[in-house]
């Protein structure tokens, strides 16, 4: 495996703490300290457009495409949701004070992982709060959903990660998964697995179909664990820590296959926040502390 160096986005003025996909192969939207939102094209390197200013951090965004709509989680304010067609916020609702580590869109609910330990269930058509879920007496960190067994995980500064039912929101199980919070939850694109990291800097996984067993227990990174990618063609994954590195590994034999950082590969100055994947010849995006969104072409 050859990674390269292709491009560094800089446009923000403090830290980027997340990059999402703009639902093209080529597109992505990033966000971080400084509130903005800027909307970029891997076909037009650092040709950043700022789209939206938010009040305050942000941490998290959601792309809901039925309604082609951005979601947008500002700190200690609530939610923005900007009008993507004409550029414009079209809703705000402080639906919290803490803030909102976490937003993710799934069958005309959105999800929100909450600063002070709860998942609140936003129903999307009439941007009304359905259901506030008690999960943690610290932060709600992460959230994905599994559509092969509709349900979601949640990952929390309390150490756990939780599986709850989609449709009625039920507690399923609670896993005691890592010594640390939990940064990140992530199951595999095929549905099997669920990944989780977090501040211990392991990567854990679970075997979904065996009631969440422990697969493997990797000390994967020096410091915390932030994210985990996977590949498009679910070949490989990269996980980005606060040691300042990216790994990528084998999904399959769950073995290192190489290590971004700045010694190597004149990678990110600090803690590496966020990752994407693209299907746009393969670019892996990283962004940091250091104000940069790096990009990467992963070959053989």
């Amino acid at each position: 495996m050859n990674i390269r160096k292709v491009d560094t986005f800089s446009g923000h003025r403090d830290s980027v703490y997340t990059i999402i996909s703009d639902s093209t192969t080529h597109g992505f939207y990033s966000a971080g300290g400084d509130g903005f939102v800027i909307h970029w094209d891997l076909n037009k390197p650092d040709l950043g457009k700022l789209v939206a200013r938010a009040g305050a951090s942000v941490y998290a965004m959601a792309l809901d495409k039925s309604q082609n709509a951005l979601w947008i989680g500002q700190n200690y304010e609530g939610i923005q949701v900007l009008d993507i067609a004409n550029n414009k916020i079209e809703k705000t609702s402080k639906l919290t004070n803490a803030a909102i580590f976490d937003i993710q869109i799934q069958d005309g609910n959105a999800l929100l992982a909450v600063g002070d330990g709860v998942v609140i269930v936003v129903d999307i058509a009439t941007f009304s709060v359905r259901k506030h879920i008690k999960v943690s007496d610290k932060s709600v960190r992460s959230i994905a959903f599994n559509p092969a067994t509709n349900e979601f995980a949640t990952g929390d500064s309390d150490c756990n990660v939780h599986i709850f039912d989609m449709d009625g929101f039920g507690l399923k199980k609670t896993i005691q998964s890592h010594s640390n919070s939990v940064f990140s939850v992530k199951y595999s694109p095929d549905g099997k697995y669920l990944f989780t990291t977090g501040r211990d800097a392991h990567l854990k996984i679970w075997d979904v179909n065996d009631a969440y067993g422990m697969v493997t227990d990797i000390p994967a990174h020096l410091y915390a664990i932030n994210d985990i990618a996977f590949s498009p063609d679910s070949a490989f994954f990269a996980t980005c820590s606060m040691d300042k590195s990216i790994k990528v590994w084998d999904a399959g034999t769950l073995k290192l296959k190489k290590i971004i950082d700045r010694a190597r590969h004149a990678g990110h100055g600090t803690s590496v926040n966020k990752l994407l994947w693209t299907g746009f010849e393969n670019q892996l995006i990283s962004c940091s502390d250091d104000r940069m969104i790096s990009v990467w072409e992963v070959f053989e």
